[in-house]
């Protein structure tokens, strides 16, 4: 087995606390993991994991190895980048995330002819709707729509985008057209969130004359999937506070009626976060130039 691949599983199990989500982040088995471990253990002659049937924590020389060993692991990342900028031939592994709705539109689409460019970068994507955090997680890039509020990533913005409050003239025709937002609390309108562990999104944030003003709605049900708010809005089953351009096809074709024009929901950027690191790899460099291009004009076609 590389030593090195033995070092990268240890620093991973040490982050994420268990061999089977190291193996995964690794891409090998737990006992292929486990058998990582015990070598390096074997190698130094010490015991690097205190074992419980649920997780394993760093011993004390466990906890002295993983911080010289990232160190190791950057400096070979260095390395490794710097010949790929001088040969102009970026290879190894790019793991990206986005949320369900853009990455199904734009980011998905997109990865089989980034691969034809680059045919020896090997991209693994995560689609979720759920916060995913960049760094424990080991993310080289993560496309998102939102603002950047952890101050150890940066963040190139791609470019900002318009919300819209819809629903379908069914639900329309039931519950009643709401002219401010305030009628949305008031005549307790079927609001659809996304929800899930972490979210934030427990209200709506609109302009208003006075400012901008967060309105705490509800309604019936909620999800952690973006789409199927969407759905559940053309089925006349409440309202929902969505990026134009995703609805924008079902607006055009009078399935979904914006309300709320004086009252706009706050726009959202759409911008590519990475680790401060990152950005010295090539890889992640040209991925970023490459879904920033593509959603642009992708989306643009979309709002056409």
């Amino acid at each position: 087995m590389s030593y090195l691949d033995n070092v990268r599983v240890f620093v991973r199990v040490v982050e994420l606390g268990t061999l089977s989500a190291a193996g995964r982040d690794q891409r090998v088995t737990p006992a292929v993991a486990s058998n990582r471990i015990k070598e390096l253990e074997r190698h130094m002659g010490v015991r690097l994991f205190n074992r419980t049937t649920r997780k394993l924590t760093p011993t004390e020389h466990g906890r002295v190895f993983y911080d010289g060993a990232v160190k190791i692991l950057e400096a070979v990342n260095e390395a490794e980048n710097a010949i790929a900028d001088l040969s102009h031939n970026p290879k190894g592994a790019l793991k990206i995330t986005a949320p369900l709705g853009i990455g199904r539109r734009l980011i998905a689409s997109g990865i089989p002819e980034f691969h034809d460019k680059y045919p020896d970068i090997e991209v693994r994507l995560r689609l979720s709707d759920h916060n995913v955090d960049i760094l424990s997680e080991g993310v080289d890039v993560a496309f998102k729509l939102g603002i950047l509020e952890d101050s150890n990533l940066r963040m190139r913005g791609i470019m900002n985008c318009e919300r819209v409050v819809c629903g379908a003239p069914a639900y329309f025709e039931k519950r009643g057209m709401p002219q401010t937002p305030d009628e949305l609390i008031a005549d307790k309108h079927d609001c659809l969130l996304l929800r899930y562990p972490g979210s934030k999104e427990y209200f709506w944030t609109l302009q208003t004359p006075e400012g901008v003003r967060k309105f705490e709605v509800t309604g019936p049900y909620d999800s952690d999937d973006g789409d199927v708010l969407t759905q559940w809005a053309l089925d006349g089953r409440g309202i929902i506070n969505k990026p134009l351009f995703e609805v924008k096809s079902h607006i055009n074709a009078g399935e979904l009626v914006p309300i709320l024009a004086s009252t706009p929901p706050l726009g959202v950027q759409l911008a590519a976060i990475y680790p401060h690191k990152r950005f010295q790899d090539p890889k992640v460099r040209l991925m970023i130039d490459y879904m920033a291009e593509r959603c642009q004009r992708l989306i643009g076609k979309m709002l056409a």
